[in-house]
This record gives structure tokens, sequence and C-alpha cells, in this order.
């Protein structure tokens, strides 16, 4: 299409724009009306404008078009949990995540009937054994299956490694010789409380550690865990930054393969009392990882926190995305946030604000160095406690909970599981770090209340 649309109206820069509204203010400060400030360092003006960027932003490579529905299952019983992966892919899921707790699950059991070759499969280890992974691998496609383990993801949560040091790197080198594939798990980072900059740049040095140790890297495929909030833009320009931060750190080690993100609503902004906000929350997180260029999305079901695995909470979360994909248009336009000149905005500074503390962490010893010395957690806990004091005073609001909650709600009889942090006292290597919601000492005391 060589002409141009509304050729008829005359060009108007950002700074008659902000003329405008300036004069618009009468006599009101633009920057402390209208200027609001984040948790990331970043200050939010009510227009963006071209004029803001020297060159057009490069093109995502990522297509929104291709995004996967997923949806997880703990594998306890082997023939209920292949039962139940038949029955997701029958109803609509591309692709199933198997949580396995130990070697003794039996890999032929758990994949009887299961089209291995169009059936995307991520099998998340909570142990560590290469043979396992061979077995794996061997009774698998190798371009449908992922492994989803990490051992500095292990270490940073639980405090401790697999088995030792020396021996979970030996088992891990096996693996992604195996597997091409390293997983890094940053929802843990978001579930406790850091900033999305903490997020984006303890990623990129937690996968760094990796890239220092590992051999034949360039053909090796990263898969990043990721945790959505409810900040929606931010989540989109988050996810885009994330991609733009790899690229950076694989071109260092010659890796040109992009990466795959696996994207899941956070669990801390979920709430126990008026529980059906977190519909309202889950779809907007799957939204912005859509958007943000997700590969693969599992939701998480309304009722997840108190009530164990069940139908009607699991058919309403794979419907969330189901009528995203099929409904609403969400699979028709690859990268539709490219040129938003807010979201391009948002996703350079993060970028950039990432990266600088990356370098940071690298010039101070690396990411296992001050998780060891506990200045991760350190500085993960600052961030926490601030947006704990926001949302005790008011300032970051959950609806139904500080803000016009239901004093009929009752939950004390609906509670199947523990909804809370649980505290388990025990000799660890490293400070873990500790994934907590927002709303949890406020619920405790309601709880006591009813």
């Amino acid at each position: 299409m060589s002409k141009k649309l509304f050729n008829e109206f005359s060009e108007v820069s950002f700074k008659e724009w902000k003329q405008k509204i300036q004069a618009d203010l009468k006599g009101a400060d633009y920057n402390d009306t209208l200027i609001w400030k984040t948790n990331e360092g970043i200050d939010i003006k009510p227009i963006y404008h071209a004029d803001e960027f020297t060159s057009l932003p490069n093109v995502s490579n990522s297509k929104a078009t291709q995004w996967q529905i997923c949806e997880t299952i703990f594998v306890s019983d082997v023939k209920k949990s292949n039962h139940q992966a038949k029955e997701y892919l029958n109803k609509g899921v591309q692709s199933i995540k198997f949580i396995v707790p130990s070697e003794n699950i039996s890999i032929v059991s758990l994949l009887y009937g299961i089209d291995l070759d169009e059936t995307q499969l991520f099998f998340e280890l909570q142990f560590i054994s290469s043979d396992y992974v061979k077995q794996l691998s061997e009774r698998t496609s190798k371009e449908k299956t992922i492994i989803l383990i990490d051992i500095i993801g292990n270490l940073a949560k639980s405090g401790n490694w697999f088995t030792n040091l020396q021996e979970d790197h030996t088992q891990f080198e096996v693996i992604v010789n195996t597997t091409s594939t390293i997983n890094i798990d940053l929802s843990l980072y978001q579930n406790a409380g850091a900033t999305m900059v903490q997020q984006l740049a303890y990623t990129l040095a937690h996968t760094n550690e990796y890239l220092n140790h590992l051999k034949n890297k360039e053909s090796i495929l990263v898969i990043f865990n990721v945790s959505v909030g409810t900040n929606y833009f931010f989540e989109i320009a988050k996810l885009r930054a994330l991609r733009i931060l790899w690229k950076t750190l694989a071109s260092e080690y010659g890796i040109t393969s992009d990466c795959h993100i696996f994207a899941s609503p956070t669990k801390r902004n979920k709430t126990l009392y008026d529980y059906n906000t977190n519909l309202l929350r889950t779809t907007t997180e799957c939204m912005s990882a859509i958007l943000g260029g997700a590969d693969t999305i599992n939701n998480l079901a309304y009722d997840a926190l108190y009530h164990k695995t069940n139908e009607f909470g699991n058919r309403i979360s794979r419907n969330q995305l189901l009528v995203l994909k099929h409904e609403s248009y969400f699979d028709k336009v690859n990268n539709p946030a490219n040129g938003t000149y807010y979201i391009e905005s948002l996703t350079q500074q993060l970028a950039k604000k990432a990266l600088e503390l990356f370098k940071d962490i690298e010039k101070n010893g690396g990411f296992l160095k001050q998780l060891k010395d506990g200045i991760i957690q350190r500085k993960i806990k600052e961030s926490a406690d601030k947006e704990q004091a926001q949302f005790n005073n008011g300032e970051e609001v959950l609806l139904g909970t500080n803000k016009h909650p239901n004093p009929n709600d009752k939950m004390k009889n609906e509670l199947e599981l523990y909804p809370f942090v649980k505290t388990n006292i025990r000799k660890t290597l490293v400070e873990p770090i500790i994934e907590k919601r927002l709303a949890e000492t406020l619920e405790q005391n309601r709880l006591k209340t009813e």
C-alpha cells in the first residue's frame, strides 16, 4: 500500500503534545501530577511518541500465533496420570508437563497411548538422574520432549543441591549432552517478590553460570520458566526484554538458537477470599504472556491455592486458554506489541536496567557467589518487603482482599491444601529463596476470626 493513511493531517511532535498537556493542567506540575513511579525504577509518562526513538525498534522473531496450551500433571499414580494426559489432549490441550517426583515412575506406562511425534512433552524432574533422562530420550521424540531440571534453581529454592555440588554438576553435564537443553526457573524470583529488573538480571546471571561451564554450547536450547503477574503492559515488556537479553548473552557464546519461554500465572497475587477474582488475574496474565511472545502457556486454576487438583478447576483454567486461542483471536497476529511506543519503551528500559544489574553481579563474583553470600536473597527480600508494605497500606490493591472485601466470605472449611508458607527447619548450604503471597498474613488473620 503506497499511499500513507492520514496524509491530510500534519504531524504533531512530542514537544507539542507535552505543551498541550501542561496547558491543560492549569498550573499543576507535570512531573508530580502525571509521572507514575514504579518499583522497577522506571518513570511512566502520560504520553509516548516516535520522537523518543533514534531508530525503529527491531522486529521480534517470536510468533504469537504459535503459542501452545499446556496442562501440568503431578505424577503420583502412573495410570491415572496417563489417563489424565490423554483426556486433556482430547479436550484441546497441545502439550503436557509431567512433574516426576522419583525414578520409580515407569516411563512406558506414563506415555502409553500418547502420540509422541505430535505432542510436546515437558518433564520436570524433582531429582537428578542422567540414567533416567537417557531412558526418557530413548523412548520419546527429541524434537518434542523437553527435560526441565535446574540444579542452581533447586539450590536457590531449597538451599541445597540435589546431592552435592560435584555430583549435581557431573550428572547435569551428562543430561545437557543428552538433551541439548538447559532450563532456567525464574518463576521463583517473581513469586518471592523480586522486581522485574531483578528477575531478568538474576535470570541472565543464573544462565551465565551454566554457559560458563558447559561445552558444545552452540547447539543448546534454553527454556525459561516464567511467572507472569497482572501488571499487564510491564509483563508483556518483561518477556520481550527476556528475549533481547538472551540474544545478547547468547551472542557472547556463539549461540544462535532462540530461547523457549514457558509461562504460567504468578502465585504471588492469588487469594483465598473472593477467589473468583483469581480468574480475572490469570486471564490478563495469560494475555500478557501471549502478547509478550511466550511459546507455551500453562494456566493456574483459580482454586489451586487451597483445593487439590480437581476436574472443575482444571476445566475452567483450560477453557480460559481455549477461549483466548480460538475465540479471542489471540492466535491470529504475530507480535502485536511491535511498534507500540509505550511497550517498546518499557522493553528497552527493562532490558537496559537488567543488563546493568547483571554486569554488576558478574563484576562481584557471579550469581552463585552472591547466592552463597546471601546477597541475592537479601535484595529479593528488600523488594518483597517494599511491595508487602504497599499492599498493607492499600497502595498495592488485590480486589476482594485488601480492597472491598466481602466480610461474609468464609474459607476455613474449604481448605484442602495448606495455602501459606510452610516452615521446615533444616540445615542448608545457602539461605533458600522463599515464595510468599502478598495476602498471606491478612488471610491468616481472617481465618482466625471466622
